[in-house]
């Protein structure tokens, strides 16, 4: 099954946050998501050059301003989600990283002018009361930032996704917008690193931040050919198994041990999310 290639994607996503999650005791978010880029972008640099069969491909573009815009929310996302992973349990902070379907709804209605199915609203809802449900029994004092930030990074997930559907409408190709994305976000680790001060990776370090930077190319790897081949909804819906795999990873390698009423929260968000996806299919309009 062509769309299964998102249960491989969803895999290496939740391992590449049990990477990150682990390298957090050492370096900070904006640090990680350096390394992350910094290995994604030689990748798709490599790949890009290959199948031009040039070594500096035509990167040029008109429209640099749209992807700074993606670059930046993107970037920004990563940070935020980096910062959730390293504080709260892992389960949770993917879940709340996988709120961006639920803002992707409400944002692709009213920034991008889309007519949805019936039932979007009903699925935003009863994702936000998820989160609610996933919260309240595990999220006490200090830890609301942490938490505020994985809600945020759901966020401006969802503005990068709206960013790159304006982009394909501008006629942009999909491995130039993956390009200046991964560009803009080692370029705003690297910035950050020199204003913030960085730690000098040992040598025990080096196997965690190359697994972060392989399994995130890899994963996105799987994941754009589960798009291009498989069925948008199904992949859509498979998507949410990221969670799955992160409690499962949670409890097995961390130890974590979250209360029921956060178990149905993640639940209630999954199940928000696939309605989100089947609800946002854009359908056609009658006039002219």
């Amino acid at each position: 099954m062509k769309s299964s290639w998102m249960l491989v994607a969803a895999a290496l996503f939740a391992l590449m946050s049990v990477l990150v999650k682990h390298a957090s005791a050492t370096f900070s978010p904006a640090e990680l998501v350096f390394y992350r880029s910094a290995f994604g972008l030689v990748a798709i640099w490599t790949v890009i050059a290959v199948g031009h069969r040039r070594l500096l491909a035509p990167l040029a573009t008109p429209h640099f301003k749209a992807h700074f815009r993606r670059g930046l929310s993107g970037f920004a996302a990563l940070v935020l989600f980096f910062y959730a992973l390293a504080r709260l349990p892992l389960a949770t902070a993917v879940t709340l990283n996988y709120t961006a379907p639920l803002f992707l709804a409400a944002l692709s209605a009213w920034w991008l002018q889309e007519r949805h199915g019936r039932g979007l609203v009903g699925a935003v809802l009863l994702g936000f009361v998820g989160i609610v449900l996933l919260l309240r029994p595990q999220v006490q004092g200090q830890a609301w930032l942490p938490a505020l930030a994985g809600l945020v990074s759901g966020m401006l997930a969802a503005v990068a996704y709206v960013n790159v559907k304006q982009l394909g409408r501008l006629g942009e190709a999909e491995w130039r917008v993956v390009f200046y994305f991964t560009l803009l976000s080692t370029a705003g680790g690297a910035a950050w690193m020199a204003a913030a001060g960085f730690h000098v990776p040992r040598a025990a370090d080096w196997p965690w931040l190359v697994g972060i930077g392989v399994t995130a190319t890899v994963a996105q790897l799987a994941l754009t050919r589960a798009y291009h081949r498989g069925r948008t909804l199904t992949v859509g819906s498979l998507a949410y198994t990221t969670v799955g795999f992160s409690a499962l990873y949670g409890v097995l390698l961390f130890g974590e041990r979250l209360p029921l009423l956060a178990w149905i929260g993640m639940a209630v968000v999954a199940a928000a999310g696939v309605w989100a996806v089947r609800a946002s299919t854009p359908v056609r309009s009658d006039s002219l």
